[in-house]
C-alpha cells in the first residue's frame, strides 16, 4: 500500500508522494535498552539474572524484540505478565513491574475507571508503542523521503489544484460489475484503476502535464510514454513503484498492475525497474479517509494527482433544467504541480478532462465483462 479511495474494506495505496525508494532491504533498525525506572518499594520481590528464563511457548502474547530482550534479562516469565498496552500488548514497564524495578503502570484493560480503556485503537498499530520515548536511526526509505521531499520544495514551484468529481456513475458501475471483473481477471475492482486510466488519458490529451523541465538548459521535454507511479503504503515505509508505459493498458491491466505492484512493495521484492522512470504520480490520500491534503511532487515530475476519500454528500444537482438536492458520492482531486512547466489554466483544463472521464463513467467496453 495498496486500493481503492472509497470503500474501507479495500486497502489503498496511499497518500503523499514520496522518492523513488530502493528496493534494497534496510538495515535492521537498532533497538536499544532503556534504562530501568526508579527502583519500586523494597516490599516488592526482585528477580534474579540467573531466574527462570521467559515462556516462548504459544501462551505469550507477541511482544516486541525489545521487551522479550528486556525479560530475558530480568528472567521474568511472559506468560505471567498483564499487558497494560493498548489491545493489552506487554510494554516495558510491565516487564519491569513484574521484576521488581518499576511502578506498575495504569493497565488500559482496567475498565471504565481508566481512561486508557474507552482510548480509540482504530488504526493504531501497537507495535509503534514501543517508539515511545526512543530515539533510533531512519531506515534508508525514510532518509531517502525526508531528504527528496525538501529537496522537492526547495527546486520547484509548488501549488495544488482542487476540483470535486461525482463518482456516483462509477460507484454504481464498480458494484454491478465487481463480481464478474473478478470472475474474469481474478483481480479486484477497485476505484481506483478508474482514476489512473482516465489520468493516463488525460495526460496523453495534456501533454503539457506529462512533461519535464530543465532549468540549467532552459528545455522541456514531453515524454513520449505516460509512466505512472503508484504511492504504496508500506510497513518500511511509502514506496512509488512505476507502471511503465500506461497509456497502452487497459483498465482490467492497470488494476491488475497496480495490485500487483503493491503486494511487490509489501514484499519488499521490488526490482531497480519498478522504482524508476515515472512522469507522473498519483497517491490515495483517502485510505484513511483524508478528504482533502496537498501532496508534493518529486521533480523532475511536473505533477501528483492525490484521490480523496469518497464520501456520500447532499449536493445541488441539475434534472431537466431544474435544481434539486440529491445524496451523491463525492471525491476531490487535488492536483499539486510545477509552476515552472503548468499554468494555473492548463492545470484546470486536465483536471477537468478526469473530471468529465468520471462523471460520464462510459467504462463498460473497458472493463471488457
Amino acid at each position: 500500500e495498496q486500493a481503492a479511495p472509497a470503500e474501507k474494506e479495500e486497502p489503498k495505496a496511499e497518500e503523499k508522494s514520496e522518492p523513488k525508494a530502493e528496493e534494497k532491504a534496510e538495515p535492521k533498525v537498532e533497538e536499544k535498552e532503556e534504562k530501568s525506572a526508579p527502583a519500586a518499594s523494597d516490599s516488592k520481590p526482585a528477580v534474579s539474572e540467573g531466574s527462570t528464563k521467559i515462556n516462548n511457548g504459544d501462551d505469550v502474547p507477541y511482544v516486541t524484540p525489545l521487551v522479550r530482550k528486556l525479560a530475558e534479562k530480568h528472567g521474568v516469565d511472559l506468560s505471567t505478565v498483564s499487558g497494560t498496552g493498548v489491545g493489552g500488548r506487554i510494554r516495558k514497564q510491565d516487564v519491569l513491574a513484574a521484576a521488581g524495578e518499576g511502578e506498575a503502570p495504569a493497565s488500559a484493560n482496567a475498565g471504565s475507571t481508566d481512561p486508557r480503556a474507552r482510548w480509540s485503537t482504530k488504526s493504531v498499530d501497537p507495535e509503534k508503542q514501543e517508539l515511545i520515548g526512543t530515539t533510533q536511526k531512519v531506515n534508508r526509505i525514510r532518509e531517502i523521503t525526508a531528504a527528496k521531499m525538501v529537496k522537492a520544495l526547495q527546486i520547484s514551484a509548488q501549488l495544488t489544484h482542487v476540483q470535486e468529481v461525482d463518482m456516483t456513475a462509477i460507484w454504481d458501475l464498480r458494484k454491478q460489475s465487481k463480481q464478474a471483473f473478478i470472475e474474469k481477471y481474478e483481480a479486484n475492482l477497485s476505484f481506483l484503476p478508474f482514476i489512473v486510466k482516465a489520468t493516463v488519458e488525460a495526460l496523453v490529451s495534456h501533454p503539457n502535464v506529462n512533461a519535464s523541465y530543465n532549468p540549467e538548459t532552459k528545455e522541456m521535454t514531453y515524454h513520449a510514454d505516460v509512466n505512472v507511479a503508484i504511492a504504496v503504503d508500506t510497513p518500511r515505509g511509502l514506496l512509488t513503484p512505476v507502471i511503465h508505459k500506461a497509456q497502452d493498458l487497459t483498465l482490467p491491466e492497470i488494476a491488475k498492475a497496480i495490485a500487483e505492484l503493491a503486494d511487490k512493495a509489501r514484499n519488499n521484492k521490488l526490482k531497480p525497474n519498478d522504482l524508476t522512470g515515472a512522469t507522473f504520480t498519483v497517491t490515495n490520500i483517502g485510505s484513511e479517509g483524508a478528504l482533502l491534503d496537498t501532496p508534493i511532487l518529486v521533480p523532475p515530475q511536473a505533477g501528483i494527482l492525490g484521490t480523496a476519500a469518497i464520501t456520500k454528500r447532499a449536493v445541488v444537482v441539475n434534472e431537466n433544467g431544474q435544481d434539486a438536492i440529491a445524496i451523491r458520492q463525492m471525491c476531490y482531486l487535488p492536483f499539486t504541480y510545477d509552476h515552472q512547466v503548468v499554468d494555473g489554466a492548463d492545470a484546470g483544463r486536465f483536471i477537468t478532462t478526469i473530471k468529465d472521464r468520471l462523471e460520464t463513467a462510459d467504462f463498460a467496453a473497458d472493463l471488457d465483462i
